[in-house]
């Protein structure tokens, strides 16, 4: 049994080596007989999963996390190499429901958190794809009907409801249901216009409307209306109102507050008298009284089926007034219920802002040099241990508790080049090397993870600038030595993998500077002129680590 787990253990390091190399099925074949030998151990199959996501075999991918979670439930990893595999299936809901369990595991996983919104996101376009072409299949139209007194007594009618999920599924059948009034008004109150039939009612079932045209139409009479003219009290509210605007355009404040609250006591059934009267209060900052006309005013909204275009603005308007005292919790509340309403940019632009502040404030309240430097050493304590994934979690809480800390971003390099999370240790190290340029072990880490993933000539670039630092260290120019044979070995195949890189691809795809590279390899003495812009001299010098060009 031993010699067995010994074999597997063998067989799991020639896995991670052919998948350091990209050679990911050979990385699977090994993968697979250890745990013939060894089934009960979780990381063999958590591996798997992520050479099989590496060759979009996803379903493979699938099976093997959710085996990785079977076997050790409360390894993170597991869930996230799920969660990973459901998105790229596009199962984003059966993603979010992962993420979801993972963060019972992992509660301060930044990766599972950042995993939920990019399915929301998602989510969120389908959605909205979805409502491009069918309004029944619009986000939350059950509570816009709710809201209008016709269609919320509809809703309790199941006959009703199953016509609402049979167009929501099928929205080629709405033009076919259209001669049921239901659905115009149903139309109406989802779209906030107010839809008629175009058919004649009259004309229905009278037999004279199959009866030939005359060749000379009689003119019709003249009929004298007998529609009734307007409520003298609306009629003065409305002249009311264009007085209070002309009033508040001059800034005369008092006399538009005045103004409209007297067109509110001739017509209390109209709601923008009352939105007014509180954007007058908000300019004289009484915000106050502006919040409590417009909640007043969107009571009378819905009471007489008002656009929801305008009480979505009664909302804003609340939101607006929040923002103003910087309240922005109570701000993000309001800006939600008018996007629910109806959406706005400038509405949704300013959800955004609030969102950004508060998490903003939140992530510095958090902040704390002393319990960051607690979490940092549990995770050394850990990292010795080769518990790596703990020591992970602790390097994440330390980074949160003190994002400054260039340190932190180093040990938590190390960790991910232990997990073979090579891309996320480079990331690790360049935050490192911007906090702290002089700290050579940001270079270090930077090059070792690079050399990881064959990219040879960036990983001599961040190493060459490790030994500038430190010319003495060995450690250093053994693995410069290395970049610099197997870029000498086949100099073709570096430039190739360089320019799979986006960046690389679109600096060289830029006239401009394929016009700079010409004139630099006919007159090397124009270099310098360029190397004094900043812009291109930055562009040169990723094109120097990529091994693209050379000018040391």
């Amino acid at each position: 049994m031993a010699d067995e787990k010994a074999q597997a253990v063998k067989l799991k390091n020639e896995g991670n080596e052919a998948q350091k190399e990209g050679r990911f099925k050979d990385a699977i074949t090994s993968y697979t007989e250890a745990i013939k030998l060894d089934p009960s151990n979780h990381v063999l199959y958590s591996n798997r999963s992520a050479a099989y996501a590496n060759i979009k075999q996803y379903e493979k991918a699938l099976t093997d996390a959710e085996m990785t979670i079977k076997v050790k439930p409360d390894w993170s990893k597991g869930y996230s190499r799920k969660a990973t595999a459901l998105q790229f299936l596009k199962r984003y809901e059966d993603a979010k429901a992962v993420y979801t369990e993972g963060l019972k595991v992992d509660p301060a996983s930044d990766a599972f958190k950042k995993g939920l919104e990019d399915c929301d996101k998602e989510l969120a376009a389908a959605a909205g794809a979805r409502s491009m072409t069918n309004p029944f299949g619009m986000p939350g139209i059950e509570q816009k009907l709710l809201a209008n007194p016709e269609t919320r007594e509809w809703m309790k009618d199941p006959e009703y409801l199953m016509l609402l999920k049979s167009l929501k599924s099928d929205p080629n059948a709405i033009g076919m249901k259209l001669q049921d009034p239901r659905v115009m008004k149903t139309l109406s109150v989802l779209l906030g216009v107010d839809l008629k039939l175009g058919t004649d009612a009259d004309m229905e079932n009278d037999p004279r409307s199959s009866a030939p045209t005359p060749q000379k139409a009689k003119e019709p009479e003249k009929m004298e209306t007998d529609e009734k003219e307007m409520d003298p009290n609306k009629k003065k509210a409305l002249d009311l109102k264009t007085e209070g605007n002309a009033a508040y355009k001059k800034k005369e404040f008092d006399e538009a507050i005045d103004l409209y609250s007297k067109a509110i006591e001739l017509d209390p059934d109209e709601m923008t008298y009352l939105t007014n009267r509180a954007a007058v209060h908000f300019e004289k900052k009484d915000f106050d009284a502006c919040r409590t006309d417009c909640l007043k005013a969107v009571e009378v909204g819905r009471e007489n089926k008002a656009p929801f275009k305008t009480i979505a603005k009664a909302f804003g308007r609340i939101g607006n007034t929040y923002l103003k005292e910087k309240n922005y919790t109570e701000a993000l509340v309001y800006f939600k219920k008018s996007l629910t309403e109806h959406r706005s940019d400038d509405i949704l632009k300013k959800k955004q802002e609030c969102e950004k502040i508060l998490k903003d404030q939140e992530r510095k309240a958090y902040i704390s040099p002393e319990l960051s430097l607690e979490a940092k050493n549990k995770g050394n304590d850990f990292y010795q241990k080769a518990d790596f994934p703990s020591a992970l979690k602790c390097y994440d809480e330390a980074i949160k508790r003190n994002p400054e800390d260039a340190k932190i971003y180093s040990n938590r390099a190390a960790a991910y080049n232990k997990l073979l999370e090579f891309n996320r240790a480079v990331k690790d190290a360049n935050e490192c090397i911007r906090l702290d340029p002089t700290f050579i072990k940001g270079y270090i880490h930077k090059g070792r993870n690079l050399m990881a993933m064959k990219q040879w000539a960036q990983a001599q670039s961040a190493l060459q600038k490790a030994l500038d630092i430190d010319s003495s260290n060995q450690e250093t120019m053994n693995m410069l030595i290395t970049c610099r044979q197997e870029i000498n070995k086949d100099p073709e195949e570096v430039k190739k993998r360089a320019m799979a890189d986006p960046e690389v691809q679109a600096i060289m795809s830029d006239p401009a500077m394929r016009m700079i590279l010409e004139q630099m390899s006919q007159n090397p003495a124009a270099m310098r002129n360029h190397m004094s812009n900043p812009d291109i001299a930055k562009k040169l010098y990723v094109l120097q680590d990529a091994g693209i060009i050379q000018f040391r």
